[in-house]
C-alpha cells in the first residue's frame, strides 16, 4: 500500500531520468493522468500512453525526453511540494514562479489540475503539488 501516490509517481520519473531510461511505467490514477498530460503539454516528456488492461486502474507509460545532441534529460528536477503531512496551498496571486518563469508549478484547483500560470490566468488558487524544471 502506497501512502503518497503522487510522490511515488514523481520518484519513478526522477529515478528513470537519472538512470537514463527511455520509458517508465507507473500505476495509473486520474490525478496522475492529469499530471502526465501537463508534462506532455509543457514539453517535459516525449509521449505517454494510458493502458487499461493491467491492474484495476491500469498503467501509464511515459516516454522520457532527452536532448538530441548532449543526451541530457529535459527534466532537470521534479520536486514534490505539498505532502500528506503538510499541505501547501496558494492563492492565485501567490502561486510561485519557478526559475523566473522557466519551470512550472503544477497546481490542483477546483477547476482541475493545471500549471501555475494557467491558474493565475483563471484567477483560481489551490494545492501546489509539485515543481518541474
Amino acid at each position: 500500500m502506497n501512502i503518497d501516490p503522487i510522490s511515488d509517481f514523481l520518484t519513478r520519473v526522477r529515478n528513470a531520468v537519472k538512470a537514463g531510461h527511455r520509458v517508465v511505467e507507473i500505476p495509473a490514477s486520474n490525478l496522475k493522468k492529469e499530471i502526465t498530460k501537463i508534462l506532455f503539454d509543457q514539453g517535459y516528456i516525449l509521449s505517454y500512453k494510458f493502458e487499461d488492461d493491467k491492474g484495476p486502474q491500469g498503467t501509464i507509460k511515459i516516454a522520457l525526453k532527452y536532448d538530441k545532441l548532449t543526451k541530457d534529460p529535459v527534466i532537470k528536477k521534479i520536486q514534490r511540494i505539498s505532502k500528506p503531512g503538510l499541505r501547501k496551498y496558494a492563492s492565485s496571486s501567490n502561486i510561485p514562479r519557478i526559475l523566473n518563469g522557466l519551470g512550472i508549478a503544477i497546481v490542483s484547483t477546483s477547476h482541475g489540475v493545471m500549471t501555475g500560470k494557467q491558474a493565475q490566468e483563471k484567477n483560481v488558487g489551490g494545492e501546489v503539488l509539485c515543481y518541474v524544471y
